[in-house]
């Protein structure tokens, strides 16, 4: 199978962009969505909310609207003209269940564009990869709580969008190897609870061949973080792999025990391995372009874009 390779990336935004706002997922209270969207005006952007984003499904509470209200305003989103971005309002659960609603023959006429999005958004970066062929933006939400009360968080965001030639090598002081070395390849991944859950799917994929592989998630016990890595190593997509950039693991128990679970399920693939790069649920939280060349170095804690994230 061949290696992984770059994906179209789409333009980079410039003030006064129009920038939609959709709940794919769960539901966003309004006073986040309120402050996010006033984030976003103030880099001079022109945000606008969907009509979806703010509703919660009559029967399961966990999701904000109907599936086909979610899809509904995702694709009316990015098949408008106007829209220059799409950006999710919050993760939760849900993407998954709108992938099959899109018309994705649709949305490809319409072209690509920014896409940003983490936790469930992964759903959406790996539908966008594989049906689209586009790169997309593993960053914060708009009515993330990270997002509104971190500046750090806010300004690798920022500089994505609208500078992307001032952010192309990544990293946080945080950062060290778990296995040393230097690799390159194109950069593809996002929380690993969504990638596990996407194996046999449509979107599941065969193979990372030749990927610098980004994990991270959130709320899931070491045993679980053990299970799902399990999972994809016997499903074979982490043979071939280029290396692994590991972000944060809020609230899954004692990061020593996290850290030991990684380095035994990802330490035999002979590939560098860096941890704590600063991406994921934690704070700070750089923002990355999947789909795009990049070369990772553990030893240095970093990762070094080949091209900016946008055109």
């Amino acid at each position: 199978m061949p290696p992984l390779a770059p994906l179209t990336r789409p333009e980079r935004l410039r003030p006064g962009a129009r920038v939609a706002v959709v709940a794919p997922s769960g539901p966003v209270p309004e006073e986040r969505l309120a402050a996010g969207l006033d984030l976003l005006r103030g880099w001079d952007l022109d945000p606008v909310a969907l009509p979806h984003a703010l509703d919660r499904h009559p029967a399961f509470r966990y999701l904000a609207g109907t599936d086909e209200d979610r899809a509904r305003d995702f694709q009316a989103a990015w098949c408008d003209p106007d829209v220059d971005a799409v950006v999710s309002a919050r993760g939760g659960y849900g993407a998954q269940r709108t992938v099959d609603l899109l018309d994705w023959d649709a949305m490809r006429a319409a072209g690509p564009k920014v896409f940003v999005g983490f936790s469930d958004a992964t759903a959406l970066h790996e539908a966008f990869a594989q049906r689209m062929g586009l790169a997309t933006l593993h960053g914060p939400m708009a009515g993330a709580a990270a997002f509104l009360k971190d500046a750090a968080t806010q300004e690798s965001l920022r500089a994505t969008l609208m500078e992307p030639e001032a952010v192309r090598v990544l990293g946080a002081g945080t950062a060290r190897p778990l296995v040393p070395g230097r690799a390159r390849g194109v950069t593809v991944g996002g929380c690993l609870s969504l990638l596990a859950s996407a194996l046999g799917t449509p979107d599941g994929r065969a193979s990372l061949r030749g990927g610098l592989l980004l994990l991270e998630d959130v709320g899931e016990e070491p045993y679980r973080i053990d299970r799902m890595l399990t999972q994809l190593l016997r499903a074979g997509l982490l043979d071939g792999l280029a290396g692994v950039a590991l972000g944060s693991w809020e609230e899954c128990g004692p990061y020593e025990a996290v850290r030991a679970v990684l380095l035994d399920r990802l330490g035999g693939l002979g590939v560098p391995v860096v941890e704590e790069l600063g991406f994921g649920h934690g704070t700070p939280a750089l923002t990355v372009p999947l789909g795009v060349p990049a070369v990772l170095d553990a030893d240095a804690g970093t990762l070094t874009l080949e091209t900016p994230a946008l055109r």
